[in-house]
């Protein structure tokens, strides 16, 4: 937490050498020019504050832009007129991809987006294995996935989360549908359904 500019100007007063050339009374002329440079160092020690919240890019306003030039953002899923809040998540999302091929990865890839999704997976058709009514998912099923979300991903306006400006509400699946496919693995066909089976 910041200092103050009193607290600041009581310190330098105590580091004064003593003596009548530099007077530690308030209205004092050395008085009031280490308040005046305490201005600044209070000043200077709040940013330094609003740094630590720029270092997390969940909470980065200021440092935004260039959080999302070190993740090469904006890509190819980025809108022009995409929210803070979706803008801090696709960097968070870039920045926490370790990569992988498993459920949890893209189930915990869409979860930081914001859509809950599930994976299903198809299994090839085998005899012995497979139950008549079971869907024939051989050739091209082999390498088909899906991606199951809710009927409709509404994100809601969020105190801290959300800016001036942003919409109270904003839904659609673009977003994800974009993030997904392009961490998908390239050999895979990624589909896309929600709501119930």
């Amino acid at each position: 937490m910041a200092m103050t500019p009193e607290q600041y100007q009581a310190q330098l007063l105590a580091l004064a050498p003593p003596g009548a050339a530099l007077p530690t009374d308030a209205d004092s002329v050395w008085s009031m020019l280490l308040l005046a440079m305490a201005d600044e160092l209070s000043r200077v020690d709040g940013r330094t504050d609003d740094l630590l919240t720029e270092l997390d890019p969940r909470t980065s306003l200021e440092l935004l832009p260039d959080w999302e030039r070190v993740c090469g953002l904006p890509g190819q899923c980025s809108r022009a007129s995409a929210t803070i809040q979706e803008r801090r998540e696709a960097v968070h999302l870039v920045l926490t991809a370790q990569g992988g091929q498993s459920r949890a990865y893209y189930e915990e890839a869409a979860a930081t987006i914001g859509v809950l999704a599930e994976v299903e997976e198809f299994r090839p058709f085998r005899a012995g294995h497979s139950s008549a009514g079971d869907a024939l998912t051989n050739g091209p099923w082999t390498h088909t996935w899906c991606m199951r979300g809710p009927k409709e991903t509404i994100k809601p306006f969020t105190a801290g989360g959300s800016s001036a400006g942003d919409p109270l509400a904003s839904w659609g699946n673009k977003q994800f549908e974009c993030q997904m496919s392009r961490i998908a693995p390239a050999h895979t066909l990624l589909i896309f359904a929600y709501g119930e089976d």
